[in-house]
C-alpha cells in the first residue's frame, strides 16, 4: 500500500543542514568554501529549480513570450534572458484560474503524489494580498535560513525571544515561530501584533517570562518600548532585553537600541514570497546574502537591467530551493538596495548588501528628485522629541505640480520654528522641499495602523 503523503516524509529533514548548514556549520562551510566553488553549487541548484519551472504554466506563458526554449538557458550567465516577474503578474494569474493561480505547479505531479502545500498571504500592505505557496522541503529550508541568521547574529540556548510578527493569513509570525521551534533551541512566544496581544499585554508578558530577544518589524518594537515605559516598566532594568533581531529598514537603529536599553538590534531582509534573503552578522556592516539558497541581482528601476555593484536599485531574485512548489525566478521585490562594495568585515565568503532602502513602487518623484517614503523616519532621527512615528501625503495641485506634507509626531509643542528646522533636515537629507505638520504622540495610528498592521503605512497618495 502506498504510503499516505505528509509533511515529514516528502523530505529528509536531517539531510537538510548537510545541505544548508547551521550554526558553526554555517560558519565553516562558508568562510572555507571559494567563490567558484560556491557558483558550482548554484549552478547546481538553479538546473534543478528551471527544469521543475518549464514544466509550470505560468513560466511557459512567461518565457514564452519572449520566444525562450529550454535550450536557451544553460545556466546563470544567462539569466537576464529571463524576464522578471513581480505581485502584478502573480494576481494575473489568480484572476485567470482562480484561486490559486498557475504558477505554483501542483499540477506536474501524478495523481496522489503532489506535496502537502503550505497556503499563506502576504499582508497586502501595497494592494489586496497575494497567495504565497510553500511544499515541506522548501518551507523548512526558509525556516532554517532565519534560525541561520539569528544564531549568527548570537542568539543563545538560554534567550526567551517574544515575536511580534502577525499570524493569520499573512505568512510571517507562522514561519517565525517554525524557525525558532524547529531549528534552535530557544524559548519562543508568539506575541504577535498589538491587535492579537494588545501592547500592554505584550510588555508584562516580557518581564513575566523574562524575554530577551525581541524579533519584528522595527516600528512596532519601538512602539512597544514607550509602552513599556508607560506602565512603569523601564527597559534595561525591569525588562532586560539583550538582543533585538528584525525589519529595521531605515530606522535609526541607536535609537531603538537606547529606547530598549541599550540590546543589540540586528537586520534582516526578505519577503514573503522568497524568505530571508540576507541577515546582518556581528560585525553590523551590510547584511550578508545567502548565496547557497538565494541568487540575488539588483537591477535599475526603469530599465530592469542589472547596475554596478554600489549602485541602488530593485532586489530581483531567485530562489535556488525552491523546486518543489512556486518556483521562483526573477522575482522582482520592488524593495530597493545596493551590493556593498567595502571590504569584508569576516571570513565569511558571501556577498553583501546595503539592506532595505526603500520601495520602487512607493517612490515619490518631487521636481525630479526620488523619494522613498519608509526613509523619513531615520532621517528625522536627530530630533530628540520626535518620537519615530510619521506619515507622508502626497497631493497634486492645480498646476500638476506634486507636493508632500509630512506628519510626524512630537512630544511637546510644534511651531513654525519648530517645523522650519524638521523641513531644513528633510531638504539637506531628502534633497527637496516638503512641509512638515506636527501631531501628538499616538495621533497617527489610525493612519499609520502601527497597532494593527505588520508593517505600518507611510504613504498616503491622493494624486489619483
Amino acid at each position: 500500500m502506498r504510503e499516505q503523503p505528509n509533511y515529514f516524509n516528502r523530505f529528509d529533514m536531517a539531510r537538510l543542514t548537510e545541505e544548508f548548514p547551521i550554526g558553526p556549520a554555517f560558519l565553516r562551510r562558508f568562510e572555507a568554501i571559494s567563490r567558484d566553488e560556491l557558483r558550482a553549487l548554484q549552478e547546481s541548484r538553479f538546473a534543478t529549480l528551471m527544469a521543475q519551472a518549464w514544466k509550470v504554466p505560468f513560466y511557459q506563458r512567461l518565457w514564452g513570450a519572449q520566444g525562450l526554449e529550454p535550450g536557451d538557458i544553460a545556466g546563470l550567465d544567462d539569466i537576464t534572458k529571463l524576464p522578471s516577474f513581480d505581485k502584478s503578474d502573480i494576481m494575473d494569474s489568480i484572476a485567470a484560474h482562480p484561486p490559486f493561480g498557475d504558477f505554483h505547479g501542483m499540477e506536474t505531479y501524478p495523481d496522489g503524489e503532489r506535496p502537502p502545500v503550505i497556503v499563506h498571504t502576504t499582508s497586502g500592505t501595497t494592494g489586496r494580498p497575494q497567495v504565497l505557496m510553500f511544499g515541506p522541503r522548501s518551507r523548512e529550508i526558509q525556516n532554517l535560513l532565519v534560525a541561520r541568521v539569528y544564531l549568527l547574529q548570537g542568539l543563545r540556548p538560554d534567550d526567551v525571544v517574544q515575536s511580534v510578527y502577525g499570524h493569520g493569513m499573512v505568512n510571517g509570525g507562522h514561519y517565525i515561530r517554525e524557525a525558532v521551534v524547529h531549528w534552535t533551541n530557544s524559548i519562543f512566544l508568539p506575541a504577535g501584533t498589538g491587535i492579537e496581544t494588545r501592547s500592554v499585554q505584550q510588555v508584562n508578558l516580557m518581564q513575566d517570562f523574562g524575554v530577551t530577544t525581541l524579533v519584528g518589524f522595527a516600528d512596532y518594537i519601538k512602539r512597544l518600548a514607550d509602552v513599556a515605559r508607560e506602565e512603569g516598566l523601564e527597559p534595561g532594568r525591569d525588562i532586560k532585553i539583550r538582543m533585538i533581531s528584525g525589519h529595521m529598514g531605515r530606522e535609526d537603529n541607536i535609537a531603538l537600541s537606547k529606547a530598549w536599553g541599550g540590546a543589540s538590534i540586528y537586520d534582516w531582509y526578505g519577503v514573503g514570497d522568497t524568505g530571508l534573503i540576507a541577515g546582518e552578522g556581528p560585525e553590523k556592516a551590510g547584511l550578508y546574502i545567502m548565496e547557497d539558497a538565494q541568487y540575488l541581482e539588483v537591477c535599475d528601476i526603469d530599465s530592469g537591467q542589472p547596475v554596478a555593484d554600489g549602485t541602488t536599485g530593485d532586489m530581483v531574485n531567485t530562489v535556488l530551493f525552491k523546486d518543489d512548489i512556486y518556483p521562483i525566478i526573477r522575482f522582482n521585490t520592488h524593495d530597493v538596495t545596493a551590493m556593498r562594495t567595502d571590504a569584508a568585515p569576516s571570513a565569511l565568503n558571501l556577498r553583501r548588501i546595503e539592506g532595505f532602502l526603500g520601495r520602487s513602487d512607493n517612490m515619490v518623484k518631487l521636481r525630479g528628485i526620488n523619494v522613498f517614503p519608509q526613509a523619513i523616519g531615520a532621517m528625522l532621527a536627530e530630533r530628540k522629541e520626535f518620537n519615530g512615528e510619521f506619515i507622508c501625503r502626497v497631493m497634486r495641485d492645480g498646476e500638476g505640480r506634486d507636493e508632500m506634507t509630512v506628519s510626524v509626531e512630537i512630544t511637546g509643542g510644534g511651531g513654525n520654528e519648530l517645523a522650519g528646522a524638521y523641513e531644513a533636515i528633510l531638504r539637506r537629507k531628502a534633497g527637496v522641499g516638503v512641509t512638515v505638520a506636527f501631531a501628538q504622540p499616538g495621533a497617527l495610528a489610525d493612519l499609520t495602523g502601527i497597532e494593527s498592521r505588520q508593517k505600518p503605512l507611510r504613504l498616503i497618495d491622493e494624486r489619483f
